[in-house]
């Protein structure tokens, strides 16, 4: 068998090209030293993450100033990082918090750590293309005056799907309430670099956002930035989380590879945002023209609280043919080796960036278009919510508390849940403990299961078991 590193090596050796994530696409302009070369601790003269006052201070004063922040921090464990220190920092032990039901996991490992008090705010959906939409700014500030003991509001935007909400309206609801608004934008890093895409959430308002910078531009996985704004945040409580929750022995190689990003984009990102636009314009223009494939565009805008949309981002619909979202990653990766970022019920996500090639994009033009050839109508009559509203029972610490056994997901309905269920990616709970199980919920996961989308949370291969609370 393989070792990791020469499966890796194999990998890069191959002809697959990458429609996914990291944003540096396996492709940077000049060849990277040997890691092990500058691969250091806190040495003299290379500053302390969890204490910058030297060369490292100074990096992150130009991701501010790039980004036009006021404080920015430099993260290397992910957004996730990011979120349990900012969600940390702006609630007490106990408290209550309003989140968009499709936050990431990381948001529910952050109220789950604090034992907090959870309110969510539904999403719309989009029946023609079973997508997650926009947050409605009214629903948000009528929850808000419901529920004065809210002390912090968080939100992901864009999606993973790349769907933008209206976020200066909703920083201007949540202020009113003088508690803080954090942003999960981690899939809009590059945002506000160039206006084909959308204003970063900064700009919009945001008292904390937080961008994956390794998602959408050429930055090493795992990288990530914090920015904070406004007078409502206490910033020295949020720097004691984050060097609470961040590796007491940050990688300089993957602050170098934030500060080259940084660096690259304040230097020479004007004219690559210019050629990579002009790129996607025509990778788009192209693709519009398959009859039965669909790629879904700025119509969708002003339409189920969607303030507007990542054109970087590719959701390839194939609803109402005879294939499946999986049917056509599994496609597109066997008989082109192109390998896609995710595949849902009734489409594929497609991930882009300033490193994409031309050659890269052709090759998926003519992917497509040959598979469109191929496939035929049929009427759906499924639509795909991964987003349910459910009963709440529990908090999610107290559920966790709970005495659990195991029950199979078909004689599930009205028991309560134990234990999460995603699909990943993106990593968006389906279920979250304490919430009561539905009919609903049962049979979309029957249909993920046909379809061949990867569930976790399950406790056995065939995704039948599931952990309830004991009555």
């Amino acid at each position: 068998m393989l070792s990791l590193y020469e499966l890796l090596k194999e990998y890069d050796e191959s002809n697959y090209y990458p429609f996914h994530m990291p944003g540096h696409k396996r492709n940077l302009f000049n060849k990277f030293i040997n890691p092990f070369q500058i691969d250091i601790t806190e040495i003299d003269g290379f500053d302390n993450l969890h204490h910058s006052e030297g060369i490292l201070l100074e990096a992150q004063k130009r991701a501010a100033k790039l980004y036009h922040s006021e404080e920015s921090y430099f993260l290397i464990n992910g957004t996730t990082v990011g979120l349990l220190s900012a969600i940390s920092a702006c609630t007490t032990k106990g408290g209550t918090i309003l989140i968009a039901r499709n936050c990431h996991k990381a948001v529910y490992n952050g109220i789950f750590l604090n034992e907090l008090n959870s309110i969510y705010s539904y999403p719309q959906n989009s029946l023609k293309y079973c997508v997650n939409c926009g947050l409605n700014p009214e629903n948000i500030k009528q929850m808000l005056i419901n529920n004065k003991n809210i002390q912090t509001v968080v939100i992901t935007s864009p999606t993973y799907d790349g769907i933008v909400s209206d976020i200066e309206s909703i920083a201007r609801e949540v202020h009113k309430f003088n508690i803080p608004l954090i942003v999960d934008e981690a899939h809009g890093a590059h945002f506000g670099f160039h206006p084909y895409f959308p204003y970063n959430s900064i700009k919009m308002g945001a008292d904390i956002v937080v961008h994956s910078v390794h998602k959408t531009l050429p930055s090493l996985t795992q990288t990530a930035l914090i920015h904070v704004n406004g007078t409502i945040v206490d910033r020295e409580k949020l720097k004691k989380y984050l060097n609470i929750y961040q590796t007491s022995s940050p990688s300089y190689l993957l602050m170098a590879s934030i500060d080259y990003c940084i660096n690259l984009i304040d230097n020479k990102g004007k004219d690559l945002f210019r050629e990579y636009v002009d790129r996607l314009i025509y990778l788009r223009s192209e693709l519009s023209k398959l009859k039965k494939i669909e790629i879904v565009d700025e119509s969708i805008v002003g339409h189920n609280s969607i303030f507007g949309l990542d054109r970087s981002k590719l959701i390839i619909s194939v609803k109402n043919t005879d294939i499946t979202g999986m049917d056509l990653y599994k496609r597109l990766l066997n008989q082109y080796h192109l390998q896609m970022e995710m595949a849902a019920g009734d489409y594929v996500l497609g991930m882009t960036s300033i490193m994409d090639s031309m050659e890269g994009f052709q090759r998926l033009i003519d992917a497509l278009i040959e598979i469109d050839k191929s496939i035929n109508y049929v009427d759906s009559n499924y639509d795909f919510n991964s987003c349910l509203e459910s009963e709440i029972y529990y908090s999610i610490a107290e559920a966790q508390k709970q005495e659990a056994v195991k029950c199979n997901i078909e004689y599930a309905k009205g028991r309560i849940s134990a234990e999460y269920m995603y699909l990943y990616p993106p990593g968006v709970p389906l279920l979250v403990p304490g919430e009561v199980i539905s009919g609903n919920l049962i049979r979309n996961v029957r249909e993920y299961k046909k379809q061949g989308l990867s569930i976790e949370g399950m406790l056995d291969e065939e995704n039948q078991i599931i952990q309830v609370i004991k009555e």
